[in-house]
């Protein structure tokens, strides 16, 4: 029965940030549908209703997701270099991949933030051409899933193995 909550939890999980990703991307088409000029570097460009709506959507699923991830792989506390060092492989494998998912979703929702900020209702303006964040963001939610699926499955076998003792 816990595997199956655990594949469970791993397709939530990667489901959540496939559309996140998804999303993500269509807010970056929707942002380009809108009518801009372009100068050089200079860009002046309406915003879209329709990538803001995305882009906020987007973000808010990858942060879901991220909380499903944390709270469900339980907390794996490591305090200093000796304790990794003397850890399972599980537990090392978990503590990697909980730090790059931190770094993937402060890079991806930052992103996914900027672009849909630049989409706000009152955001017509003219300056550097800010291209490509929307998608960007997207694209890091897919390899969020990857590090979050990771994870939670690394976690979950450290855990067994220390309730249980050697494998899980």
């Amino acid at each position: 029965m816990a595997r199956v909550g655990g594949i469970f939890v791993c397709m939530l999980i990667v489901a959540m940030d496939a559309v996140a990703g998804i999303l993500g991307i269509e807010a970056e088409i929707a942002q380009n549908k809108v009518k801009h000029l372009r100068l050089w570097i200079f860009e002046c460009r309406d915003p879209s209703q329709d990538a803001f709506k995305l882009g906020l959507a987007a973000a808010a699923l990858l942060a879901f997701a991220h909380i499903i991830s944390n709270l469900l792989g339980g907390c794996m506390c490591i305090c200093n270099q000796d304790d990794f060092q003397k850890a399972s492989p599980n537990r090392q494998l978990s503590i990697v991949c909980l730090i790059f998912s931190w770094i993937i979703l402060a890079v991806g929702f930052s992103t996914l933030v900027i672009g849909t900020l630049s989409n706000h209702k009152s955001r017509a303006s003219c300056g550097f051409s800010h291209h490509h964040f929307l998608s960007i963001g997207g694209i890091l939610c897919f390899v969020h899933a990857l590090f979050c699926v990771a994870y939670y499955v690394s976690a979950t076998a450290a855990l067994n193995e220390e309730k249980y003792g050697g494998h899980a």
